[in-house]
């Protein structure tokens, strides 16, 4: 499926349960059948792959009911899609049962897939009948969604749908759980994982970028077997982390490891208050990889920074209104001493401050980065690409053992796109440009430059890509929410300025009103 065909899909799916349901909550029926649907045609395709090697379909299948540990995870017949659709009466009590025995038999899902009672009732009445269940099991059976059949990230594009379409009149923004797939692509190529290296995402969403990680080491590592690539004896599979602070989406998260056979630990939690990852001795554990797309924008209190038992801010507190550079640090203090980490950010995080006179919180974090020799590469993408904003963003890359140091790869992305409907994406062939570029570390003409960090260092701790690569036609000016942000910044300035001459004047038998 592609994107519009996903949605029209779901979109379906939800005039099923149109009228008994609140439109917030029709992910919460929706989302677990979906996944379940996926369980199924994947055991499918992995009993059908072992009928392959066995030469005899019917003896796998039964080889699989007598042995479990033939396949990565085990339906019970009763969960199995065909047997669900087939269900004429009683469907609420035997999807409830289904998800329940599914759990049972993968104890990662318990929690997860069983939270869900398709049978319940309000007032004495069914939430949603038999009726309307009946009619959602086959629209959502229109679709197989075996590991060949649809993108890896498929639960995550369908909460990030679902939120979008019904959630956003609630507050909530469907960008903070989804990050564009070819963003993840590009991330992970730009990483690179190898065998048996820990890889942590400390805003996790549904795994996405997690995921993207994993599917690059298969792709650079693995063997097919059984129809599937996997890791041959010997390649020792990624170590993954995540850290989630909405629990819908952290179930989506454990979901989608699950589905992919993954060695995560996903925990619930808020992680710029309360990080999950730490070693005995109460520090932060410090992994080979960073990759993570932090919600821009954040609004953390002053308290958030000055206050962390973790040492994470000591090159200084960012903004209250923006709080991209205090992830940007947690990230860079959760890095091992060979560590290397790529984040998403939106492009005011460049270049804010910069060019200004007096102190700015976001330059002077970002000339620690520079003068410490730690940013490798900056990426500026296309616009249009994320459902939250039309506004473009940056991949950094910080390494703490950079391949060239002294420099830094700035590479002007804006123009490698495709034009797509609602959204703009970009080509396998512009993926495969931007990582060798990386790779031959190339200054090419209208896409990318290398640039000394001293030269970074005089333009007042730019990183904004537009500066050092033109294209044709660009216009560098600043948009009118970065404009918002440094005014914002400067009354927080202003009012902390006044705060330190009230104390100083009281100490003095004065005072400022």
């Amino acid at each position: 499926m592609d994107v519009g065909q996903l949605e029209g899909w779901l979109w379906d799916a939800a005039c099923e349960i149109r009228g008994p349901l609140d439109a917030p909550k029709y992910k919460d029926y929706i989302l677990p059948l979906v996944f379940l649907k996926r369980l199924s045609d994947v055991f499918d395709d992995e009993v059908e792959g072992l009928g392959a090697e066995f030469g005899d379909p019917k003896a796998a299948a039964s080889l699989v009911d007598g042995d479990h540990a033939l396949v990565r995870f085990y339906l019970p017949e009763a969960a199995r899609w065909p047997s669900i659709a087939r269900r004429t009466t009683g469907l609420g009590e035997h999807l409830t049962d289904a998800v329940r025995a599914v759990a049972r038999e993968n104890p990662r899902l318990q929690g997860v897939i069983d939270v869900v009672d398709f049978n319940a009732t309000t007032a004495g009445q069914r939430i949603v009948d038999d009726q309307r269940l009946a009619a959602l099991v086959q629209v959502l059976g229109r679709h197989r969604l075996g590991l060949r059949d649809v993108e890896p990230d498929l639960l995550g594009r369908a909460y990030e749908y679902l939120l979008r379409k019904f959630a956003e009149g609630q507050g909530q923004s469907a960008g903070e759980f989804y990050t564009p797939r070819e963003v993840g692509i590009l991330m992970a190529r730009l990483l690179d994982p190898q065998p048996g290296m820990e890889v942590y995402d400390p805003c996790c969403g549904s795994s996405g970028l997690l995921i993207k990680c994993h599917l690059r080491l298969l792709e650079t590592h693995g063997v097919e077997a059984n129809g599937h690539r996997r890791f041959p004896s010997g390649v020792a599979p990624l170590r993954l982390f995540g850290q989630e602070i909405n629990p819908s989406t952290f179930a989506i998260s454990r979901m989608n490891a699950f589905i992919h056979d993954m060695d995560a630990d996903i925990a619930l939690g808020d992680t710029m208050r309360s990080p999950k990852f730490t070693d005995d001795d109460g520090r932060l554990h410090r992994f080979d990889i960073v990759t993570a797309n932090p919600m821009w924008n954040q609004d953390f209190p002053q308290s958030t920074y000055e206050t962390d038992p973790y040492q994470r801010f000591e090159w200084g507190a960012p903004p209250s209104s923006t709080a991209d550079w205090g992830w940007v640090q947690h990230m860079y203090r959760s890095l091992n001493d060979q560590g290397r980490m790529a984040v998403v950010l939106d492009t005011g995080a460049a270049s804010r401050g910069s060019g200004s006179e007096g102190s700015n919180r976001e330059r002077d974090i970002r000339k620690r980065f520079v003068e410490q020799d730690l940013v490798e590469a900056v990426v500026l993408l296309p616009e249009n690409m994320f459902y939250n904003t039309p506004a473009p963003a940056i991949v950094a890359v910080v390494n703490r053992r950079k391949r060239h140091p002294g420099e830094i790869l700035f590479i002007n992305a804006s123009a490698q796109f495709e034009k797509g409907r609602p959204k703009n994406y970009i080509a396998e062939k512009h993926l495969d440009q931007l990582r060798q570029v990386f790779e031959d570390w190339a200054s090419q003409p209208g896409l990318s430059a290398v640039v000394a960090t001293l030269a970074v260092s005089d333009n007042e701790y730019n990183l904004a890509p537009s500066r050092y690569v033109a294209t044709e036609g660009a216009v560098d000016e600043l948009p009118l929410a970065d404009a918002v942000l440094l005014l914002a910044e400067a009354e927080e300035d202003r009012a902390d300025a006044d705060r330190r001459l009230k104390a100083v004047l009281d100490r003095l038998g004065g005072g400022i009103e």
